[in-house]
């Protein structure tokens, strides 16, 4: 068997009119949602599929490096291929080896899972990620609606002041009772120029958040801050999440081994792979740490995480993140019909957990139907607007990068 094709398609969902969230240190407007199937071709007929970073760059090093690379190789050797590059253009190469080890495994006739580790279970426990910049009531009524849909704890976005958050966070374990789990992503308050949250001020919410039982604070502070995490852990508060934006293994072995987490975090399909992860997760185990999976993409994205996910145990890797999208009239933040036009079949949620289907491969039909249907819209998807220091600054979709590189953006047309 070897390979004779490597594509990358991009693919954007334009929101029907561009989301302006205010939040305390100015607005976040969202224009549109990006994704990247990766296809790789046999010569034998089987094709193998793979999430990828969704962004610009990715695609050119996809198709100008690591398609020659692959070209004439034995998809099965992938775990032998010694591909070299800079750091970036690995990451990137790590995300094409998810559709090597899917052509490996359709050809064995066997899950994905059970290439790289063995399926320990055949399920995993979700949480659901919506809200973004809501009114506190508002944020109360939608963790109620997650909890509706049978998920087990529900994951939101508080970017409205110390005390507006803390209200929040009140008004949501009001809305779900006490066994409901309520994890707080606060990326935002390290976004919002001079009205950044110190750490005295995140230490001081978190300590009041403790009467609201959250399963996690996500984020707080800079992310590469590593000593002002340890800080935050050795209050004791509540407990601690970060990893979506460590640029290396690296990053994260100071992250696990100095204590700066109690749970740590990593998307497999952009960060570094499936081989980093397992790496990761035996560094967490180590340590008596928990992992859960960041995934903030298409049900695509969900799967091909949790096929690893499902190679260790609940006591390592406890939760997988699942976006919840306002599509077909269900609750969430808002539409992005492109994850889950991506699959053929809707995935199988039982319980608040997902069912891992384990049929050769990645055990789903892939829909192309969505690369001719979602046309790519170059540019970020999404602007942070900052009223102090005043400037605009872009997002990518790529999950390691806290902003675009270089100098503020102009802001996205019409806005003010």
């Amino acid at each position: 068997m070897r390979i004779t094709e490597v594509q990358a398609f991009l693919m954007s969902y334009p929101l029907p009119a561009p989301l302006r969230l205010p939040f305390w240190g100015g607005e976040r407007t969202i224009l549109k949602r990006d994704a990247m199937l990766i296809r790789v071709r046999a010569d034998n007929g089987l094709v193998g599929y793979a999430p990828g970073p969704a962004h610009a760059r990715a695609e050119q090093e996809i198709h100008d490096i690591i398609r020659p690379f692959l070209l004439g190789r034995d998809p099965r050797d992938w775990a032998k291929l010694n591909f070299l590059a800079d750091r970036e253009t690995t990451k990137t190469y790590r995300a094409v080896e998810i559709a090597l080890l899917d052509l490996a495994a359709k050809f064995e006739g066997c899950a994905l899972s059970e290439l790289v580790g063995g399926r320990r279970r055949d399920r995993i426990k979700l949480y659901g990620s919506a809200g973004m910049y809501m009114a506190p009531e508002r944020f109360a009524a939608e963790a109620a609606a997650i909890a509706g849909l049978g998920f087990p704890a529900y994951k939101m976005r508080p970017a409205l002041g110390p005390a507006e958050d803390l209200r929040t966070v009140e008004l949501m374990r009001a809305a779900v009772g006490p066994d409901m789990g309520l994890m707080i992503d606060a990326h935002s308050w390290w976004r919002m120029g001079d009205r950044n949250y110190s750490l005295a001020t995140v230490t001081e919410l978190a300590q009041a958040m403790r009467a609201y039982a959250p399963t996690w604070l996500e984020e707080p502070l800079p992310p590469d801050d590593h000593a002002a995490y340890r800080q935050l852990r050795a209050a004791g508060a509540v407990p601690v999440a970060s990893g979506e934006h460590e640029p290396d293994e690296a990053g994260f072995t100071d992250l696990i081994g100095t204590g700066g987490a109690d749970y740590i975090q990593m998307d497999v399909c952009c960060q570094g792979g499936f081989a980093q992860g397992r790496r990761v997760f035996e560094q967490v185990r180590a340590a008596g740490l928990k992992f859960a999976f960041h995934s903030w993409g298409t049900t695509l994205e969900v799967l091909a995480a949790a096929h690893l996910g499902i190679c260790w145990g609940p006591e390592v890797v406890e939760w997988l993140e699942y976006p919840c999208y306002a599509n077909a009239g269900r609750p969430g933040m808002y539409p992005f019909p492109l994850a889950d036009e991506i699959l053929r079949d809707p995935l199988a949620i039982e319980r608040g957990d997902l069912v891992v289907p384990n049929g050769p491969g990645l055990g789903v039909e892939i829909d192309e139907r969505v690369i001719e249907k979602y046309p790519f819209i170059p540019g970020p998807w999404s602007f942070f607007r900052i009223d102090s220091p005043a400037e605009t600054v872009a997002v990518t979709g790529d999950h390691s990068v806290k902003w675009v590189a270089g100098d503020p953006v102009a802001p996205p047309a019409g806005h003010k």
